[in-house]
């Protein structure tokens, strides 16, 4: 049995939408047992995902409070963030795309199994060959994760990421180089889709703006671009400098 799925508009259209800041989201409804928090930033554990949040990002308390959560002079990614505050050191910026499920026909995937702790030591040497996206060793807690194995090798992947309220991320969809173009990726992703709008969340997933060919992939088979999106990496301020600098002096 297949089923395909529309997201219902916003009673508001002038409200945010959850997907604007979807680790926020994520961090303080469905994954707040995984969130590490100072006020108003929080993040996942470093073992888990390296997704960093803000509720604002315009808003210079919740950088105070980002500041004190990951420690002075540490390089951390932010999600919906493109210009740090003063002080702090962008060492990387990417540009990507978010792309929501209006037509995507989903079935299970009878060849696919689920993937556990146990299978984590494969899962990130089939990640270090594809490299689709941040995959630690814990992230596999995060939801259900889909394989397929050929004469018992993990040839190809899908799971579950982020999942802010009525809504769940498909991430780390990868294919071995050996095994590609036998449309692996896309039963997958239609499996770990099944799943997700069975318990009546919307699927949604990311990609960098330069891989044209998973966003025409992932268009082909009904997924939508909702936006584009921006993050960096930052530096946070070396407080212990500061300190150590003391005072400038200026002796006429």
């Amino acid at each position: 049995m297949s089923t395909s799925v529309l997201p219902v508009a916003s009673r508001n259209p002038d409200a945010p939408h959850v997907l604007d800041n979807a680790a926020w989201a994520a961090l303080t409804g469905p994954h707040a047992r995984f969130a590490e928090r100072v006020g108003h930033a929080a993040r996942y554990p470093l073992d888990v995902s390296p997704f960093t949040a803000l509720a604002d990002p315009s808003d210079p308390r919740a950088w105070d409070d980002l500041a004190a959560l990951v420690g002075p002079g540490t390089v951390t990614p932010v999600s919906g963030a493109t210009v740090p505050p003063a002080g702090w050191e962008t060492v990387r910026s990417g540009h990507g795309v978010q792309l929501v499920a209006t037509a995507l026909h989903s079935e299970p995937a009878p060849e696919a199994v689920r993937l556990g702790p146990g299978d984590v030591p494969e899962m990130l040497e089939l990640i270090a060959k594809t490299e689709p996206g941040p995959f630690l060793p814990r992230t596999v807690e995060l939801g259900t994760y889909l394989g397929i194995r050929h004469c018992g090798r993990l040839i190809a992947m899908a799971g579950e990421r982020l999942r802010p309220p009525g809504w769940t991320e498909i991430s780390a969809v990868c294919t071995h180089p050996d095994h590609r173009g036998r449309g692996l990726a896309t039963r997958l992703v239609r499996a770990v889709a099944a799943g997700i709008m069975e318990r009546g969340d919307i699927p949604f997933l990311h990609a960098a703006a330069g891989n044209t060919t998973a966003i025409r992939l992932y268009e082909s088979i009904g997924f939508t671009l909702r936006r584009r999106t921006e993050s960096v990496r930052v530096r946070t301020p070396d407080r212990r400098q500061e300190q150590t600098a003391g005072p400038c002096r200026c002796d006429a």
